[in-house]
């Protein structure tokens, strides 16, 4: 067993008075979108800056007291540090003694969204989540899901929705990745110090931490509780590495996604049952609650138990309840990705509860059970979570559709089309990933109301992001033009470090420095290395691609990133493949893997790249939001027809690979489809990008991106997901969960009485 500290000390500089809300600015992570902000650590000290991975609390604590001093006396810093508190205190509704300029100050100095729409309306909302992606100094997330989970937060303060997230604060986090001399996937674990990170530790009115128990078989776990600031938005992390918590259960919070099924259920206890605890013991008393995937669906069950206690309820009253107020969010398309554990490790956890909630063991079991009479079934967690909502959905139109027949069993009788699973589409937060240069752009031509117009509420929205289309074509693709060098600099900068880690020769990594072309057709592949996502299905005809990069007048190169699940060897083995046939002289200068992805080479990748490519094995695919990130950049998307570009797609906005054909043989489908994704490259992709005016300008390919700007932009983005879930479900819900306890709990008790009647009397219809 590891030993992790628990407490650490840091001696830091004394941050000057003129300078001392650097602090504040620097504990609400709304600095990772706010680009005054961002450039103010920056500026302070840009090699600092890199070398904390971008983490201004590290850098406060590490950077020299001279520094700060000339920080004081450069007017120029001073006045930037000052607009920054401002724009900062108007963000958060506070008063401020000058006007704020720019778009940002029109977003947000004013009442937000939920305010003006919903006055007086006492929502609040919880949404769990195993991870959540904010900001690259902070490894809590690994993927998609968490980076979806961290946007959701971002737009739900732009917005102003009363919303507070709780997860847990690992240790560990998620792994660094590292490439050996053979190109096989390694594993590091570094510390996350938790008091050199934008987290504040909750204290009770005496100054000791805020703790949280939850009993597990013959003991106790005991945890911290952590808030990170995400603008308006809470964030409450918990951490059971403290000393009340036995050795073997402080794993609990060590690491993201543990592989060991009685590690992973008791980290899932600690999010679902810890976390409603931790609410409640810091005052929050949420109507809603928001399951970002089932991993947290026992919360359900301790909602029940308190709904019990507090109201006298029984269990199918308080079930009642419960679910009027639970939102589930799925984001699996197989049955194979959902979490499962044995009936036995449940009775180990759960045993003792099911005499306290007035069930027997065999309902208990069947409420995560497709089958409820099957007893050698497993215990879903996804099912558990869609017997304890009142509203679940998939995250793309073509997802719900998936969900729906993943899922029908469920209601036997119902036809597939009317099983209750409905869709929200993903987004992705566009301040947070839009480039400087990009936003630039869209704050002059689309003026400053292009952010309020991010929801495709009304015809106004689109009328804001069609003035797209008003941006110069020369400006738009020398913007893209010098985004394409910078990525291309900071690859050949990676693939260096990568090389001198690795011990090649110091020949191997000069020539580094000439690989990829800054002019040249280039192509982004980056995401999570699952097999269904079919990174090398391009390296299946190597004559072709050979063709494709070498044309010596219209040159091709690919960049491609991600990370395999440290336990899933067959996403290492496609990391190997690309990692070998990089190698070759005769591809080395136009393919390049990008180890340890994260957010930051996300940034460069969607910004920097031509085209966005994205090749699942449809429907695999839940939703994806990389392509959506590239597309607010002007980045086109190349993909199967699976998740959110099913719906997205139309000619002219980007490009697809075949149409929506079903198929049976996976190795037929790759085999079609590996033709047809070389055909759109051959005889759509390139010439579009390389047919240049006498100006030089790629005129159809620039159309191009403007629509994909101007269509793809108003709606595949968080204030519009963010504002679909608050309309469709949070206030929904919260109306139902109020109603039913109305009165007593009349009409859960009502409710639960007629079910039972209905019940007992359904074989006599």
């Amino acid at each position: 067993m590891t030993v992790r500290p628990i407490q650490t000390f840091t001696v830091t500089p004394s941050v000057p008075p003129a300078l001392a809300r650097l602090v504040d600015i620097a504990m609400n992570v709304r600095w990772t979108w706010d680009r005054d902000a961002l450039d103010l650590f920056r500026r302070l000290d840009p090699s600092l800056w890199e070398a904390t991975g971008h983490n201004p609390c590290l850098m406060l604590g590490s950077i020299g007291q001279d520094q700060l001093d000339e920080a004081v006396a450069d007017d120029g810093f001073v006045a930037q540090y000052e607009r920054v508190c401002e724009s900062l205190d108007a963000y958060m509704g506070k008063s401020v003694s000058a006007p704020v300029d720019g778009a940002l100050h029109n977003l947000h100095a004013s009442r937000p969204w939920f305010s003006k729409s919903h006055p007086g309306n006492p929502l609040q909302v919880a949404y769990f989540s195993m991870e959540f992606g904010l900001t690259e100094c902070m490894a809590i997330y690994s993927g998609g899901l968490g980076l979806l989970a961290g946007d959701h937060l971002k737009s739900a303060s732009d917005l102003g929705v009363p919303l507070v997230a709780v997860g847990l604060a690992y240790q560990e986090g998620y792994f660094r990745q590292y490439l050996n001399a053979d190109g096989w996937q390694g594993e590091l674990y570094p510390d996350n110090d938790f008091y050199n990170l934008p987290m504040t530790l909750e204290r009770r009115p005496d100054g000791s931490p805020v703790k949280v128990t939850v009993d597990l078989p013959g003991r106790v776990l005991t945890a911290q509780v952590w808030r990170v600031q995400v603008g308006r938005v809470p964030l409450l992390l918990l951490d059971s590495n403290v000393p009340e918590t036995e050795e073997r259960d402080r794993v609990s919070s060590l690491r993201l996604y543990s592989g060991d099924r009685d590690i992973r259920i008791r980290q899932e206890i600690l999010l679902g049952v810890g976390g409603m605890r931790a609410l409640e013991a810091l005052g929050f008393r949420p109507q809603v609650y928001h399951m970002n995937e089932g991993h947290a669906a026992f919360l359900g069950i301790e909602r029940v138990r308190r709904l019990m206690e507090e109201h006298h309820l029984n269990f199918d009253e308080a079930r009642e309840v419960a679910s009027a107020g639970g939102v589930f969010t799925t984001h699996t398309p197989v049955p194979a990705g959902i979490d499962k554990f044995v009936p036995e490790l449940v009775d180990q956890y759960f045993g003792s509860w099911y005499g306290r909630l007035g069930v027997s063991r065999e309902q208990f079991l069947a409420l995560g059970r497709e089958n409820p009479g099957n007893n050698g079934e497993q215990f879903s967690m996804a099912i558990l979570a869609i017997r304890l909502a009142g509203a679940t959905n998939g995250v793309s139109r073509l997802h719900g559709d998936v969900s729906r027949r993943m899922w029908s069993r469920l209601w036997p009788d119902a036809p597939v089309d009317e099983v209750p699973i409905g869709s929200i589409t993903n987004g992705v937060h566009a301040l947070s990933w839009i480039s400087a240069d990009m936003r630039g752009l869209y704050d002059r031509y689309l003026g400053p109301r292009w952010l309020d117009a991010s929801m495709n509420r009304d015809d106004d929205d689109r009328a804001i992001w069609a003035r797209v289309n008003d941006i110069p074509g020369e400006e738009l693709w020398r913007t893209h033009e010098r985004r394409r060098e910078r990525l291309i600099g900071f690859a050949r900068t990676r693939l260096r470090s990568q090389l001198e880690l690795r011990g090649v020769s110091p020949a191997e990594v000069e020539r580094a420095s000439e690989v990829l072309d800054p002019s040249a057709l280039t192509i982004g592949f980056a995401r999570r290395f699952a097999t269904y996502k079919r990174a090398t299905l391009l390296l299946r005809d190597v004559d072709r691609l050979l063709r494709l990069v070498n044309n010596r007048d219209r040159p091709v190169q690919f960049l491609f990133a991600g990370k395999a699940h440290p336990e899933d060897n067959g996403g290492k083995e496609l990391i190997r493949e690309i990692i070998r046939l990089a190698r070759r002289d005769d591809l080395r200068h136009r393919i390049v893997f990008i180890e340890n992805y994260d957010i930051n080479v996300a940034r460069y990748l969607v910004s920097g790249c031509d085209i966005w490519l994205n090749l699942p094995r449809r429907p695999q695919e839940a939703s994806g939001t990389s392509g959506m990130k590239a597309a607010l950049n002007g980045v086109l998307h190349l993909s199967v027809l699976d998740g959110w570009w099913d719906e997205a797609y139309r000619p002219g906005l980007g490009f697809a690979v075949g149409g929506r054909e079903a198929y049976q043989d996976d190795a037929y489908q790759d085999e079609v489809e590996v033709r047809s994704v070389y055909d759109v490259l051959e005889q759509e992709v390139v010439p579009a990008f390389y047919d240049r005016g006498a100006d030089g300008l790629p005129r159809r390919w620039i159309a191009m991106m403007k629509a994909s700007m101007r269509d793809l932009g108003v709606v595949f983005n968080t204030n519009r997901m963010v504002f679909d879930y608050t309309d469709r479900f949070y206030l929904k819900s919260a109306d139902r969960f109020g109603r039913l306890l109305a009165n007593g709990a009349r009409g859960a008790r009502d409710l639960a009485a007629w079910k039972q009647r209905i019940r007992e009397c359904w074989g006599d219809l």
